[in-house]
């Protein structure tokens, strides 16, 4: 499964910004798709996730009402839209399949990662 995360950027504080997620191949269309973030010094968290059908969103309270995941079946694409953003929301963020339609926040339960895209919010 190979999955290719773009969009991230440098942007001020309040601003908006679209990640995308791309399964060439379609390889990951049955499976969930999340994106997660790693501040520096930090462990990698949970940002939101979407299920095979988008019929299930689930997010991280830090990000609810800001964050939008959301999908392009038509173009195997993920989106993680971002407002209002915020200096804590730096971070690289990845997306991946998870094991199943649905898999929930546990990294454990997303074996498919895609390279990092870096996100930098200035104050």
């Amino acid at each position: 499964v190979q999955l290719q995360a773009s969009g991230g950027g440098l942007v001020q504080a309040g601003d908006s910004l679209r990640l995308s997620c791309a399964n060439p191949g379609r390889t990951a269309s049955n499976n969930a798709v999340g994106w997660f973030r790693q501040a520096p010094g930090k462990e990698r968290e949970f940002v939101a996730t979407v299920s095979w059908n988008g019929g299930i969103t689930q997010y991280a309270e830090s990000v609810k009402g800001r964050f939008t995941i959301s999908q392009d079946r038509a173009s195997s694409t993920v989106y993680l839209q971002m407002s209002s953003l915020k200096p804590e929301d730096t971070a690289v963020y990845y997306c991946a399949a998870g094991l199943r339609s649905a898999s929930g926040s546990d990294p454990s339960m997303y074996p498919y990662w895609g390279q990092g895209t870096q996100v930098t919010v200035s104050s």
